[in-house]
């Protein structure tokens, strides 16, 4: 009877499990749900335009070869033209971007660091500062470009302030060079390297620092045995979004704005060959040869990071 009972009584747990087995399934269901409108997203607004960019950069001229006449092909020649014809401006959107970042990166820190770890005793101060850091994403970058373009100027007051002092003479400017390029590319991204950084530091438990300080650690060595490695994610991460977008600015070298023709970047040559000489192909060739080059540099940085996870 025991027997029986212990039998009937798996019998029925096996049941019930068999009854309950279809939940995964369920839940799998409605994870993909969930996802689908998200998939569907990138699916049309990101995927196919990428295609669409790849088969364009192949194209070759048409039977008239007037301009903006192409068909489809396999015009592999359109890479090699983007590499050879465009190499400075390669180099110098990839100089620009790093030393940008750089220059985020050893201004960001002392102000995240303030924000999140400083200022936690003062939630009013904290709040304020943050508040400061978001505020330029409330004016276009066009216009916060124009107005350093305008401050910049060579009858703007920095310039007149440096003549006045006899550091420049009437005829040096700002505009149009490499400093003044870097300067707004820095102020731009600025705040997307202040914010990942903040969210690393705001979790930091201060009681890590103040066991170092009982251990006699110099400050030095608590914020590279401490500090940096626990926020080493957020470094990476605010890294990635400046670098990224950096490398493909425009704005700041065109020649209407901060930039000259000698300071053109890969992203001045994509919108002259699209708009300007309509040459498809070469345009589309050379954006797919920046984007190869980043995603190469992004994951050998992510490597040497040893942040593999944020991937």
């Amino acid at each position: 009877m025991a027997f029986a009972a212990f039998g009937a009584s798996a019998g029925a747990t096996t049941g019930r499990g068999a009854a309950r087995e279809p939940a995964p399934l369920k839940r799998s269901a409605i994870a993909i749900g969930l996802l689908a409108p998200g998939i569907v997203y990138l699916l049309l607004f990101f995927v196919t335009p990428f295609v669409s960019m790849v088969i364009t950069s192949l194209n070759q001229p048409g039977a008239s070869g007037g301009k903006g006449d192409y068909v489809l092909g396999f015009q592999w020649q359109n890479y090699v033209d983007a590499l050879t014809q465009y190499g400075p401006q390669f180099l110098r959107s990839f100089g620009y971007s790093l030393t940008a970042t750089v220059l985020t990166l050893l201004i960001g820190f002392p102000v995240a660091y303030f924000i999140g770890v400083t200022a936690r005793k003062w939630p009013l101060v904290q709040s304020l500062t943050l508040c400061l850091v978001i505020a330029p994403f409330f004016i276009s970058f066009l216009l916060r470009t124009l107005a350093w373009q305008h401050i910049l100027a060579s009858n703007g007051p920095i310039v007149e302030l440096l003549q006045t002092v006899g550091l420049f003479d009437a005829t040096d400017r700002i505009t149009g060079t490499d400093f003044a390029v870097i300067f707004g590319i820095t102020y731009n991204y600025l705040p997307f390297m202040i914010l990942p950084l903040y969210a690393s530091l705001e979790r930091l438990d201060l009681r890590l620092l103040e066991a170092g300080s009982d251990l006699y650690a110099h400050p030095t060595a608590r914020f590279f045995r401490i500090t940096l490695p626990i926020t080493m994610p957020g470094v990476v991460s605010g890294t990635l979004l400046t670098f990224i977008p950096a490398a493909g600015d425009y704005i700041n070298s065109d020649p209407n704005y901060l930039g000259s023709p000698k300071t053109a970047m890969v992203g001045n040559v994509i919108q002259a060959q699209f708009l300007n000489a309509e040459n498809y192909p070469l345009a589309s060739a050379v954006s797919v040869a920046l984007m190869v080059i980043i995603l190469i540099v992004v994951a050998v940085y992510i490597r040497f990071a040893g942040t593999e996870e944020l991937v």
